[in-house]
């Protein structure tokens, strides 16, 4: 028996550089898993897991993976399992009392239920817990290995995570007189992300949001230093790693910047444009998983079938990031091409036009036919969700919605133009009247202060209910979030004065190719910064304060860190800028399926990248942050990794809004 945390040996070659997901899978199945795999082991184990750790497993690898290794049968730790003595078993659990407990009732006395133990934990051990099984000398010689694996995080995308805390705003920055729940959020939430760390052998500057605060013993600055805490608490479980985890770097490896969502109201609320976000939030999916209607077989009632809108679907990991526009207009080429070009398609387009078929092209039919359906299904699938999005998008008018949104973040737009929408737009829907006064309070605080939330909400038609998420908003804005009044005072008359505020300004440089996607996230200028070495150092301290930044020249073909981005004119600050789409318009493949060698020449790519960038928001990150994410990787030849407390689409979020003050409402997504 050993006690040591999974040596991250890389299989393939110490040099192979994996994305952040491949990372994750490869060392639950080979360091863990095959670790089981012993010349004495038996050729089929049983695979032990509690709640968290079955879910850390399910984010990673599939079924047939885990069968691959070995494993004939998973478990749930605390249900009633059949004794299996001639077996044994992998326990995959996190470090806690309860597991330990029960994993010696399963392996002590005279009969075990498992022959042998390989017991791997989520996170690091206490020493009391590690004490209390090397005391159970019934237990001792039954443990074939006692290691931390230290990865308790839950792989989404290739380049992003979340530490599954759904609840993080309203413990965090709701009833934050609740220390222990405060306490106990923030530490697992360090834990988890810890984690990450480990599996990837990174040891990072710490860079964190900092509270403008510090010195004010109010409400508003304790929610301000929940990034500082953070960072304090994250720093401390890498700092053990540098002793105690085999070969793990000594000196800084990449950068880690940690924000809040207060950092931006905006973008988990505004229209986002890609086909990923429009299907997330006008259609009806659980998860992934997208259910539709084929006619049937038979001529009876059609049947209902799931398709899975994820990373193995090429067309989906191709045309996700696209505007809806440009995702419709790829998936109608695909559609052409494919059909102009396919064996099988034009003998079936023939025989549709009444002409005649010979054996020899029916022969040439049937040998295509399996790929050929296959291939046309999923494209079909496709072109019927854009086709759904976009009837969608005309029906609920969200083209002239989306307008206002984004007049209103780049001060094209003000007071009088939302009080005119909602004037002749009073059949619009209630979410997305609020989410519109969501953005118009962002930008417009004053406009909500003593009655004048009463009157817009009238006016909007909106319930008390509803508004309380406007209110809450300033929860986690901290304490320098109130703007001053603007010389022109709020009206709800026809004639009031158009008031704007410029807080958000265009930058030159980059083309914008689809109307509506002028908007993107404030992450994209924070990450470009820190790239540049131009973040703030009073607005964004760190942990351990690095050396000053050295420009290093850019690999061949790349712009170069002062060319990335265009350089700000005067006035105020931007917030916001114009970007095109064109980075997301990979080559299109005449089949649909061509994305599978794009995917892995961008593998392939990441070994000529540079350091890393993580950045971790707290209270729940967007898909317009993750789309940026996987742009700026691109972009700035370096990793970008997204992690969050959650990933949520905007009637989720409206709902953590309202939790912040309410109590005993359910996560999901509000009835309007």
């Amino acid at each position: 028996m050993s006690f040591s945390d999974s040596d991250s040996c890389s299989i393939g070659g110490h040099n192979e550089y994996k994305n952040f997901r491949q990372t994750s899978r490869d060392r639950l199945l080979y360091e863990m898993l095959g670790a089981a795999n012993t010349e004495n082991s038996k050729p089929w184990k049983v695979l032990i897991m509690d709640k968290v750790t079955v879910k850390v497993m399910s984010h990673s690898c599939k079924m047939a993976d885990i069968t691959d290794q070995g494993v004939s049968l998973v478990e749930d730790l605390f249900r009633r399992r059949q004794p299996l003595p001639s077996m044994d078993a992998i326990y995959f659990i996190q470090p806690s009392k309860e597991n330990v407990v029960m994993f010696l009732s399963d392996m002590s006395g005279r009969e075990p239920l498992y022959k042998k133990a390989f017991v791997f934990f989520s996170s690091p051990v206490p020493k009391e817990f590690v004490n209390h099984i090397k005391c159970d000398t019934s237990v001792l010689p039954r443990i074939g290995a006692l290691r931390e694996m230290n990865l308790e995080y839950f792989p989404i995308d290739s380049q992003a995570f979340f530490t599954d805390q759904e609840r993080a705003l309203e413990d965090l920055f709701g009833d934050i007189e609740n220390s222990r729940k405060f306490d106990n959020c923030l530490n697992t939430m360090a834990t988890r992300i810890a984690t990450v760390f480990a599996s990837l052998k990174e040891f990072p500057f710490v860079r964190y949001r900092a509270s403008k605060a510090l010195d004010d013993p109010t409400e508003a600055s304790l929610r301000e230093l929940v990034p500082t805490k953070l960072a304090a608490a994250i720093w401390n479980c890498i700092s053990k790693y540098k002793t105690t985890i085999p070969n793990y770097p000594q000196s800084e490896t990449c950068e880690l910047l940690i924000l809040d969502r207060s950092i931006d109201q905006i973008a988990p609320v505004i229209h986002e444009w890609t086909y990923d976000a429009m299907c997330r939030d006008l259609l009806e999916m659980d998860g992934n998983k997208y259910t539709y209607e084929v006619s049937s077989k038979t001529g009876g009632a059609p049947d209902k079938r799931e398709a899975l809108l994820e990373d193995t679907d090429p067309v989906w990991l191709e045309l996700r990031h696209s505007h809806i526009a440009d995702a419709s207009e790829r998936l109608h080429e695909k559609m052409t091409n494919f059909v102009s070009k396919n064996k099988a398609a034009q003998i079936q387009q023939s025989a549709r036009d009444g002409g005649e078929i010979s054996t020899r092209d029916l022969q040439k039919m049937v040998q295509a036919l399996p790929q050929y359906t296959e291939q046309v299904e999923k494209i079909t699938l496709h072109v019927e969700i854009a086709g759904k999005v976009n009837k969608l998008i005309r029906e609920l008018g969200l083209r002239d919605l989306g307008q206002l949104e984004q007049d209103l973040v780049f001060g094209d737009a003000g007071a009088k133009d939302v009080i005119n929408y909602l004037r002749t737009n009073q059949n619009a829907s209630p979410e997305n009247k609020l989410r519109l006064l969501m953005i118009y309070a962002s930008v417009y605080p004053e406009k909500f202060e003593d009655d004048k939330a009463l009157k817009i909400m009238q006016l909007a038609k909106l319930s008390t209910e509803d508004m309380k998420v406007v209110k809450n908003m300033r929860l986690l804005a901290g304490s320098d979030s109130k703007k001053t009044s603007s010389a022109h005072s709020f009206s709800l008359k026809f004639n009031a004065q158009k008031t704007k505020q410029a807080t958000r300004k265009d930058r030159t440089g980059e083309e914008e190719t689809w109307q509506l996607f002028r908007f993107y996230p404030m992450i994209e200028e924070l990450i470009e910064n820190l790239c540049k070495g131009d973040l703030s150092k009073s607005e964004y301290s760190c942990m351990n304060e690095p050396p000053p930044v050295t420009e290093k020249p850019a690999p061949k073909g790349s712009q170069s860190a002062t060319s990335q981005t265009g350089q700000s004119t005067g006035g105020p600050k931007s917030m916001r800028s114009r970007r095109t789409a064109n980075w997301a318009r990979s080559s299109i493949s005449d089949d649909g399926y061509g994305s599978d060698s794009i995917l892995r020449a961008a593998t392939l790519d990441f070994k000529k990248m540079g350091q890393r960038v993580f950045v971790f928001i707290i209270g729940g990150a967007t898909r317009s942050e993750l789309r940026v994410c996987h742009k700026l990787t691109a972009k700035l030849r370096r990793e970008v990794v997204l992690g969050c407390s959650s990933l949520d689409d905007p009637p989720q979020y409206i709902t953590k809004l309202k939790l912040l003050t309410e109590r005993g409402i359910s996560v999901e997504a509000p009835r309007f």
